[in-house]
């Protein structure tokens, strides 16, 4: 009996900023057999990374519910019944204590969300309030506030804005079954005006909303087939909310999902690939493999927005079992 080179069956990596990747391209590395694919995130993962150390970020909803978008995952959408109850802007003063906790808990990027379309010129003070404040911390700052037009994201980098975070959430083609009140090239312009004022992109999807597997790989070839890859992507597991017209969709398969994080790692090198929503319902096993497939960002806290999210305690544990240790500013 002859030995084989398992090498022969490896997918070849491609120079990821000379590449302009075709969705045939994308979903020969996507279906290859599962160890050669975590062979080859890890050994990407590893040119570009310090393999243990993942980097840690808090997020907080300043402002909840009463969406006019009609995202069909969202809680926070006026279309759906939730039982979610809408909130006013939070106080800038309380941004800024929450802020602190979570710094002095080892945060380095703090996160602001709110539940709008589009932010209204009177909320643009407050809202840069808040960015400067943060900074002020020494943290990176992160916002996420819907569709901004170039002169609000000018403003927002002048503030001191670090990143924007803005998802197209699924392919092109699934997109209109999931959204009907922005488009997709509504999501893309954001994502141009972003990178224009000088604001570093935070942008992913969600995985597990009813979509094929080529949906998957699509939305990762938009991402990595854009002018500069998002210098991070977060990679969403749905959270299945009663009331949502997605509250019934069948879960992503655990080994499906790592697959997007290895995928998402190769085609976008220097990228940090964030494991996001869904990791209450993901096993230590799951997520220890998300972490070699590439994965190196997660939030910490026991909310995302509106949803559940593993405590810090959880978190510190697996990470002590895996070795991991939280990424420093300086070395992000």
């Amino acid at each position: 009996m002859h030995a084989t080179n398992p090498t022969k069956t490896m997918p070849q990596a491609q120079a990821p900023d000379a590449t302009t990747w075709t969705l045939e391209k994308a979903r020969a590395l996507h279906d290859a057999p599962f160890n050669n694919l975590l062979f080859l995130a890890q050994t990407v993962h590893r040119q570009n990374f310090d393999p243990n150390k993942v980097q840690l970020s808090r997020l907080l909803s300043i402002k909840t519910g009463g969406c006019p978008e009609d995202c069909g995952y969202c809680s926070q959408s006026a279309h759906h019944e939730t039982g979610l109850k809408a909130s006013k802007l939070m106080e800038i003063r309380r941004v800024i204590a929450e802020a602190t906790k979570a710094r002095d808990a080892g945060a380095t990027r703090y996160c602001m969300g709110a539940a709008w379309r589009n932010p209204k010129a009177r909320d643009m003070d407050a809202v840069v309030a808040m960015v400067e404040g943060v900074k002020a911390l020494g943290m990176e700052t992160c916002m996420t506030l819907g569709m901004l037009d170039l002169g609000q994201a000018q403003q927002l980098k002048m503030a001191g804005l670090d990143y924007y975070n803005h998802n197209i959430d699924t392919s092109e083609r699934y997109y209109n079954e999931v959204i009907s009140t922005r488009t997709f090239a509504d999501r893309l312009d954001t994502l141009a005006n972003v990178r224009d004022s000088g604001i570093k992109v935070c942008c992913g999807g969600i995985v597990g909303m009813g979509e094929e597997p080529m949906d998957r790989v699509d939305m990762l070839v938009t991402l990595a087939n854009l002018p500069e890859h998002p210098e991070s992507v977060p990679i969403n597991m749905l959270i299945p909310i009663a009331g949502t017209p997605l509250a019934d969709a069948r879960p992503i398969e655990p080994i499906e999902f790592v697959r997007v994080i290895a995928l998402a790692r190769i085609m976008m090198p220097k990228s940090h690939v964030r494991l996001s929503a869904g990791r209450t319902a993901m096993t230590d096993e799951m997520q220890a493999l998300c972490f070699f497939a590439g994965a190196n960002s997660i939030f910490v806290g026991d909310t995302l927005l509106t949803a559940d999210n593993p405590g810090e305690d959880k978190d510190s544990l697996l990470f002590r079992r895996l070795g991991i240790e939280p990424m420093d500013l300086e070395t992000q």
